[in-house]
């Protein structure tokens, strides 16, 4: 669902932002997300599990939040803010899950541990553009 929700944001927000450098940042942190997400759902195959969508109330905020956002204002910044709070709150939903599920399986709390890093690196990428 994480990375399902990442992807869905960057979409929303690439469409708007006209910062060939910003643009081509994201393009490469969806691409992560995309790959991540595949290996994710194999997983879920593997051990018979469903994979989840994002919360649909989270997701219709994420949408309100960014369109009214970006629709006052598209600059880098805008987009950098934005995005910054997304990743804040991925990382922090991630690190509660591992906590959370300290006997799950190796291969999943290492996909999650890589989802952090995408989203620790994307997050500091930003930086410049606040």
């Amino acid at each position: 669902a994480g990375t399902k929700m990442a992807v869905s944001t960057l979409d929303e927000v690439l469409e708007k932002i006209s910062d060939s450098d910003l643009k081509q940042l994201l393009l490469q942190s969806k691409k992560e997300h995309e790959t991540l997400g595949n290996e994710i759902h194999a997983l879920l195959i593997q051990h018979d599990s469903e994979e989840k969508d994002p919360n649909p109330v989270a997701r219709s905020m994420s949408w309100i939040k960014t369109n009214v956002k970006i629709g006052m204002d598209n600059h880098a910044s805008v987009v950098a803010d934005l995005v910054t709070d997304g990743c804040n709150m991925g990382i922090k939903t991630l690190y509660k899950y591992l906590n959370q599920y300290k006997n799950a399986d190796e291969k999943g709390k290492e996909l999650c541990n890589r989802l952090i890093m995408i989203e620790e690196h994307l997050r500091q990428d930003l930086r410049c553009y606040l």
